[in-house]
């Protein structure tokens, strides 16, 4: 009750939209190899859980681009983008961008996307838009990306379904419903809501093959979790993605975007993603 009481307190703050950072000035003397982005249109708990059928061979990373590149790239954390759930907006990130801010991630913003918003594609498609204008105020040339709940599933159906493994290097959910969840039938009247059904099509879209995919996912979960029913639909299990799974004790639904463990896990999720990419060993969070 206390999570509860405390995210309606924070709902008002998170109504408007965010005010992204301004893109930093060239340096003069910047290189990387890397190289800098031009803006392209997206394409068509316990002990650790056991990494769930990973690729046995690495997809190759987008080629570098122009050599011009803007001194972010290579020198700082990825950006970072929030995506929230159902009937809930970008304040229910507070803490956990507050934690990454501490720990040295410049670019994190929180999105909002339109409470009329009725289609989880659609959905996925402004979110590319929004990660190619990060790419290009940034100059990073991948972003990482965190989702509660249904914001974790438009993260994957972009990544996978619409070519954002080209630009996104990290997806970690909260608490999403991978394989679709019976939650209570008076909630699917919501054409969101029905999409997030073990029986709707957008499931099984992303249960299609998806060979070479660049993105690498962490995905968190709770027995505890009652929206996700049953709790292990929010793992993810795909024989073509590189995943993870990550068990956490005693934590429910609303609780896992502000749980101070959780927070933990997930920056220990992105600094792996970067000094090992593609580890075969799981994140443990009891």
């Amino acid at each position: 009750m206390a999570v509860l009481a405390g995210h309606l307190l924070l709902y008002p703050t998170g109504i408007s939209p965010e005010r992204p950072m301004p893109r930093p000035a060239p340096h003069p003397t910047a290189a990387s190899p890397e190289g800098f982005l031009t803006p392209a249109a997206p394409t068509a708990a316990g002990a650790a859980a056991a990494p769930t059928a990973p690729r046995t061979a690495e997809a190759p990373h987008p080629a570098p681009l122009s050599p011009t590149l803007l001194p972010t790239e290579g020198r700082t954390h990825p950006p970072v983008l929030l995506l929230h759930g159902f009937i809930d907006n970008r304040s229910v990130f507070l803490l956990l961008r507050r934690s990454l801010h501490r720990h040295g991630w410049r670019h994190v913003e929180a999105l909002n996307y339109s409470p009329l918003t009725c289609d989880l594609r659609k959905a996925a498609e402004l979110l590319g838009r929004h990660v190619e204008e990060t790419c290009a105020r940034t100059g990073h040339r991948r972003v990482d990306l965190v989702g509660h709940s249904l914001g974790g599933l438009i993260a994957r159906y972009y990544v996978q379904r619409l070519g954002g493994d080209a630009r996104v290097r990290t997806v970690i959910t909260l608490g999403t419903p991978h394989s679709g969840t019976r939650i209570a039938p008076l909630l699917s009247a919501h054409p969101l809501v029905r999409q997030m059904r073990p029986d709707s099509a957008v499931i099984a879209e992303l249960s299609r093959p998806a060979p070479n995919c660049r993105t690498q996912f962490v995905a968190f979960w709770s027995e505890e979790d009652q929206v996700m029913v049953p709790a292990t639909t929010a793992r993810i299990s795909h024989p073509d993605l590189l995943a993870y799974n990550v068990h956490v004790a005693g934590v429910g639904h609303l609780a896992l975007p502000v749980n101070g463990t959780v927070a933990a896990g997930i920056r220990e999720a992105l600094a792996a993603a970067e000094s090992t990419e593609g580890a075969a060993d799981a994140i443990s969070v009891a």
